[in-house]
């Protein structure tokens, strides 16, 4: 069983939503006049009929808020003076490794709303990360003005820094392979740009491409890559948060985002010893959060910004997952904590509190006997004690090798 996604348009009359006999639940994808406003998992009966009367309850209870942002921001563009900065050009990323099909449907997405975009010239990079064979770059060739480059080197931060030197724009867009553009996904980088020109990156909404498996469903009920529907704007400072800027993790997640491509090759680019594929499949994207924030230069989250991924089939699957931000939560806090010796001691008051909240946790689904929450938690837990117990630097003693063998 599984959830139908549905994508509804509030600024029009509602029509009913049918429900297959294979879905129990309803995935509501909110807009208004074109604008996500809201997404809502709904648990029904199995072939179930959600009427245009409940729908409209349901956008009146849990949307209403958000309709009322968008007409205020609607008002707002209206009375702002015409003259703007210019955008940048820009560059999109993919890196991808022998997942030629997620690829295509990707470029796909793309290619639908390249045309007619504010930004005055964008390209697409392929990166192709030591596939083991030419499906990705067939693949690549049947989309018209994509470049396709080759990193022998396995490692999404490889093959992340590969693009940064392919690539020629202003602003360089990363997208993982699992993901496709939502319609206003352009529209909502050139927005996020123009209202916020010193900003040194941006992150996106995160919606679930599909909700057809139990783990699929289990994984966006706790929350998912979830940041919400409203805009928000992070600075190396925050005075609510005596940890911050080092839980980068809040930012937004690495299959959305964006940079300053000149201050990216200024800071480095990415650090080639974290998300180096399986041994550590993560901590790349907390580790460039946190340097951008360091650098002194702002991110910006924005929802209109959106991409849907498509989330981990199976339990197995999503249990290793949560091994995985175990583990390169602690890489990153190791890296950190070392390279950035003003900060050592909010490196290691987030270690102190990650673990006792990750036990705190634990001892709740414990008691309210989830047996599935207390594995995930276990698995989290397990990959962050492992992490700690000196990941980062077995990783970059295989970053190393991986460089010799490839010169």
């Amino acid at each position: 069983m599984g959830y139908k996604i549905v994508d509804i348009e509030l600024s029009i009359p509602l029509a009913p939503v049918e429900l297959a006999p294979e879905h129990d639940g309803v995935g509501l994808i909110a807009r208004w006049q074109g604008r996500l406003v809201g997404f809502e998992m709904i648990a029904l009966a199995s072939a179930a009929i959600l009427s245009a009367e409940q729908l409209k309850s349901i956008a009146d209870e849990r949307f209403a808020d958000r309709i009322l942002v968008a007409k205020m921001d609607k008002e707002l563009l209206r009375r702002r003076p015409v003259g703007q900065l210019p955008l940048p050009s820009l560059s999109i990323a993919i890196c991808t490794k022998d997942r030629a099909e997620r690829l295509s449907r990707l470029l796909g997405s793309l290619d639908s709303i390249r045309l007619g975009t504010a930004f005055p010239s964008v390209e697409v990079v392929v990166v192709d990360n030591a596939s083991v064979d030419s499906s990705t770059r067939e693949a690549v060739g049947r989309f018209k003005d994509v470049l396709y480059v080759f990193e022998p080197r396995p490692g999404l931060d490889f093959a992340r820094n590969a693009a940064l030197h392919s690539s020629s724009g202003g602003l360089i867009a990363y997208l993982d392979d699992d993901v496709v553009v939502d319609r206003n996904w352009l529209d909502g980088l050139a927005k996020a740009c123009r209202d916020n020109p010193g900003a040194g990156g941006f992150t996106g909404l995160v919606l679930p491409l599909r909700l057809d498996t139990e783990a699929q469903i289990f994984f966006e009920r706790r929350g998912g890559f979830g940041r919400g529907f409203r805009r928000n704007e992070f600075h190396n400072t925050r005075f609510d948060n005596a940890l911050h800027p080092v839980g980068s993790g809040i930012l937004g997640a690495g299959c959305n985002m964006a940079f300053d491509r000149t201050l990216l090759v200024s800071l480095g680019g990415f650090d080639e010893a974290l998300d180096t594929g399986a041994p550590l499949p993560g901590g790349g994207d907390l580790d460039i959060f946190y340097r951008v924030l360091r650098s002194g230069r702002p991110m910006i989250y924005e929802p209109e910004y959106a991409v849907y991924h498509e989330h981990r089939e199976t339990i197995e699957q999503l249990r290793r997952q949560y091994w995985t931000w175990g583990l390169g939560m602690m890489a990153f806090l190791v890296k950190s904590r070392r390279t950035d010796g003003e900060l050592k001691a909010r490196h290691r008051g987030m270690v102190c509190w990650w673990f006792f909240d990750r036990l705190k946790a634990l001892a709740r689904a414990a008691r309210k006997l989830q047996g599935r929450d207390l594995r995930f938690g276990i698995a989290e837990l397990w990959g962050g004690i492992y992490g700690l117990a000196g990941e980062y630097d077995r990783s970059r003693i295989r970053v190393r090798r991986i460089r010799e063998q490839n010169r």
